[in-house]
């Protein structure tokens, strides 16, 4: 479920799921583009703080449930891509705080956040070409334009995790904190945005995304498409049918 608080100008929103790892399901995008789209309407909220639990960030798509609604979820009105419109159009600032692991899209969703502050034991990863599936949320895009070209190669062709070290010197995130640090810090900075004058704050954002945001948009759609196609082929297949029998998967007859 998704839990949120808007308390001095600032709308908390906290992903709990601890039990499945925070992995999250076709409901709760729908509540994390509600959440968002709240808070934007919300005139005394100045920034928005998202978070997981304290051992646990996120561990992606909770993939049984991804598979049940695979075949209608695909369209772009489906409520992932509701929840990356409503993070991509967030005009106030948006902080996200890590702690613990952040698989596949708790990994490419920190692209869109504007401050990122992890635990110094934090760990990322985008494992989708080992799933038979392509990069999402603009990934393709954004890692390699924060990162360099070769390093997010070796991150999104490799699907290598990446340690929280890596992740400061590629650029996902600001700042490495100890762990029952993070999320008081992050309070901290959404705190400091009630204090400047709001308009100007937002102006300054969209000139910030100004330069890529129509670039973001079609590579989400491009993504997507390429996305659902990959889906339905029988490498995601054996990735997906390897991982429900907790067996290494088969690729050596795919060409």
């Amino acid at each position: 479920m998704i839990k949120t608080e808007t308390a001095d100008g600032v709308a908390r929103i906290e992903i709990v799921r601890p039990e499945k790892k925070n992995a999250i399901t076709v409901a709760m995008y729908q509540q994390l583009a509600d959440a968002i789209a709240a808070a934007h309407e919300d005139a005394s909220v100045r920034a928005l703080v998202i978070h997981g639990q304290p051992d646990i960030f996120t561990a992606g798509n909770d993939l049984e449930d991804f598979m049940r609604h695979a075949s209608r979820e695909a369209g772009m009105d489906a409520p992932a891509f509701k929840f990356m419109r409503a993070l991509v159009d967030a005009d106030k600032p948006v902080i996200a705080a890590v702690n613990g692991a952040a698989v596949g899209i708790g990994t490419t969703l920190l692209m869109h956040c504007d401050l990122v502050y992890a635990a110094d034991n934090a760990m990322f990863s985008m494992p989708f070409v080992s799933l038979g599936l392509c990069p999402e949320f603009a990934s393709s895009l954004l890692v390699p334009l924060s990162a360099g070209y070769h390093r997010a190669a070796e991150k999104l062709l490799l699907s290598e995790p990446i340690s929280a070290e890596e992740a400061l010197e590629m650029g996902i995130v600001n700042r490495l904190l100890p762990p029952g640090e993070v999320l008081a810090h992050a309070k901290r900075q959404a705190a400091r945005f009630t204090q400047l004058p709001p308009a100007a704050v937002r102006e300054t954002k969209k000139l910030l995304r100004s330069g890529w945001k129509t670039a973001v948009e079609k590579t989400i759609s491009e993504e997507a498409q390429r996305f659902g196609r990959l889906l339905a082929s029988a490498e995601a297949k054996e990735a997906f049918t390897a991982f429900f029998e907790r067996r290494k998967p088969d690729f050596s007859r795919f060409a």
